[in-house]
């Protein structure tokens, strides 16, 4: 009965979406395109696709050749406007996700901003040492008011768009229509193995167009690692130890990592928080008591990275520093595909590079 209640707001929000496209569409409202390499990665649902992950895959392809930038809202944090994340910055301050990969990538920049087109003006006045090569913009595919020269488009495979609905009734962001802005479409969080069939039903489903890429990724889970390394009590092999787990999550779809560590151990404890959760000294409480009831001297916290970034900003106790760890992320395309996608971002970025030394040259005179 709820459902139903839904349907109108649906209609209407599907309306606002779709005008505002066709004024995008038809440069009545209008992209700025900028002479940076520009790549947009992002998705049309709400719910989680793998987008940190896949952010993380372009940062380090491309780093190792190109100066790098990514420019992330930075959801849910308590502050507004434009701030570069440092690796000491509070995920409270600057996101959890930029965070994470400040932490991992400590030579890049990343930047949050609410608007992503004032972020890139300011990062074109930097120091001409500081210039980018070419700017990831994270959760962009909606972010119209930029013009990337490459969108990405991420869809989970476990959840297919082709009978989903539109926002509140659905997952849908906006129309399945618009894929067709996306030069890639990165079907994530697939199995190991997908037959041609499945393939063959997906590319229909998709409506692939002759300037459309479809790739297939898997998420890959990477040995535990503690949050705190200086404090923990060593890091215990899930496949040999029968550790008991209290599994601690603040993610939109915690199935699939409660799924791998069921793998290695029966003992498992949920505490489940909504997405991008804030913690507060309340749920730490709740957190060292449900660890504490635990009957089982070999016991351990596990969280996701992304999590991690938040609870670091709490004031936790020396014993659960010691036993809080975390299993990080990695993709892998299926069936050598990565090589393909690599050539594609790679070949991009080096090709617009010219206009990156153009902006130099430019910085220069100025000065």
């Amino acid at each position: 009965m709820f459902k139903i209640l839904l349907y109108p707001i649906s209609a209407i929000y599907g309306l606002i979406i779709s005008i505002r496209n066709f004024l995008y569409d038809y440069k009545i409202l209008q992209s700025t395109e900028f002479e940076i390499p520009v790549i947009s990665i992002g998705n049309i649902t709400v719910g989680g696709t793998g987008k940190t992950p896949h952010t993380e895959y372009l940062v380090d392809l491309l780093s190792k050749q190109f100066t790098v930038t990514t420019i992330s809202r930075g959801y849910k944090r308590k502050t507004k406007g434009y701030q570069e994340v440092q690796v000491n910055s509070l995920a409270s301050a600057v996101g959890d996700e930029p965070l994470q990969i400040k932490s991992k990538f400590n030579d890049i920049q990343v930047v949050v901003d609410e608007n992503r087109v004032h972020a890139i003006k300011i990062i074109q006045i930097q120091e001409a040492s500081r210039l980018p090569d070419v700017i990831l913009l994270d959760d962009a595919f909606q972010h119209r008011s930029v013009s990337a020269g490459i969108n990405i488009l991420l869809i989970d495979f476990n959840r297919p768009i082709d009978v989903d609905q539109l926002m509140p009734v659905g997952r849908l962001r906006e129309s399945k229509w618009q894929m067709r802005r996306a030069n890639v479409i990165i079907y994530t969080k697939c199995p190991q193995e997908i037959s041609p069939i499945t393939r063959r039903i997906i590319m229909k489903d998709v409506n692939l167009r002759p300037y459309q890429n479809l790739f297939f990724t898997t998420m890959v889970y990477q040995p535990l690692t503690p949050v705190f390394p200086n404090k923990a009590i060593g890091t215990p092999k899930l496949a040999t130890d029968r550790v008991s787990v209290l599994l601690v999550t603040g993610i939109a779809n915690p199935e699939h990592l409660r799924k791998y560590l069921s793998n290695f151990t029966e003992n498992i404890t949920d505490l489940k928080y909504p997405d991008h959760h804030n913690f507060n000294n309340s749920n730490i409480q709740q957190i060292e008591q449900k660890f504490a009831g635990i009957e089982s001297e070999n016991k351990i916290i596990i969280t996701t990275e992304k999590d991690s970034m938040r609870l670091k900003d709490m004031d936790l106790s020396e014993s659960m520093k010691a036993n809080l760890f975390f299993i990080p992320l990695k993709i892998k395309f299926l069936d050598s595909e990565g090589k393909n996608f690599d050539e594609k971002i790679v070949t991009y970025v080096r090709e617009n590079k010219s206009n990156r030394d153009l902006h130099k040259r430019k910085s220069k005179k100025a000065n």
